[in-house]
């Protein structure tokens, strides 16, 4: 197996690589992996969990900042077992450890909108074997919050 120069540089420039913004999602996810390995069980992790994804949101620009908090609020009144962890360096919401709902920043990601979405441990099956797993998201109404906890507390039920 041929490790060349040569062929990083074709995997770029033919787009088969990953972005500057993949690449840094992963080396985020690593260096959160590396935290949690280094912290084990010591101190109050989920106050310390709960306090990166706060310094994370207060990062964003507005108004998926507002979103996030807003999220952050119904998700935590909708389902208090979840707790808040960092998911690709941006919020999620997880349950023995796995996250189970997150929120991609559209803005952070250079992206149309942002994005809300269930990862395979939330329990959203439906019977006619089709489920949605991720939602766009460009504002919060009354209806879409109320949509989103009703969403958040089937994701979590048995």
């Amino acid at each position: 197996m041929s490790t060349s120069p040569n062929a990083s540089e074709s995997s770029e420039s033919t787009g088969a690589g990953f972005s500057a913004e993949e690449r840094a999602a992963m080396k985020a996810r690593a260096a959160e992996l590396k935290a949690e390995a280094r912290r084990g069980k010591a101190g109050d992790k989920a106050a310390a969990d709960e306090e990166r994804m706060m310094a994370k949101i207060t990062e964003m620009p507005q108004p998926d900042r507002a979103m996030a908090e807003r999220l952050h609020a119904l998700v935590t009144e909708a389902a208090p077992e979840l707790l808040p962890k960092l998911y690709y360096g941006q919020p999620g919401w997880a349950k023995g450890g796995k996250v189970v709902v997150f929120f991609r920043s559209g803005q952070m990601d250079k992206a149309r909108y942002s994005t809300l979405g269930f990862s395979g441990d939330a329990k959203l099956d439906d019977d006619n074997g089709m489920w949605p797993s991720s939602y766009a998201l460009d504002h919060l109404t009354e209806e879409t919050a109320a949509a989103i906890a009703a969403l958040v507390k089937k994701a979590v039920t048995a």
